[in-house]
């Protein structure tokens, strides 16, 4: 069983925003600043219509109603570590959504099951009948 080809963003296709925000008292100023939203728009991007179908259907706190993934990154102190962990969550998330849903068994029991079971029910019954004949 092979593989599907990896479903890889273009680096270009992703919007940065840099925020720049003093740090209420105590908080460390330059985690703030270093603070990076990513911003992605699904219907723009040049991932396979399938994939877009995908992300726009799962139920995702990051996807906006427009269809715009908003990702936050401010754990790191350099601007370039948080776009990196930005970059590689929204990839997790495309990579989720890349490989299709394995079609689910049927739940309901079928027709010809039902009849199947309904027959050996009948034939268990008539056995069991006959055996309190004979024994009463």
């Amino acid at each position: 069983m092979s593989l599907p080809p990896r479903v890889v963003l273009d680096p270009d296709e992703v919007e940065w925003t840099a925020i720049r925000a003093q740090g209420a008292g105590g908080q460390n100023v330059n985690k703030v600043s270093s603070a990076v939203h990513l911003r992605f728009d699904i219907a723009a991007s040049s991932l396979p219509q399938a994939v877009k179908e995908r992300l726009r259907a799962l139920g995702d706190q990051r996807i906006t109603a427009d269809g715009v993934v908003v990702i936050k990154a401010q754990t790191h102190r350099s601007q370039e570590k948080n776009r990196a962990e930005a970059l590689q969550r929204l990839q997790e998330l495309v990579d989720s959504v890349a490989v299709p849903p394995r079609p689910r068994r049927a739940t309901k029991p079928t027709y010809a099951s039902k009849q199947r079971r309904l027959e050996g029910k009948s034939q268990r019954s008539q056995v069991k009948a006959g055996r309190s004949k004979v024994t009463g």
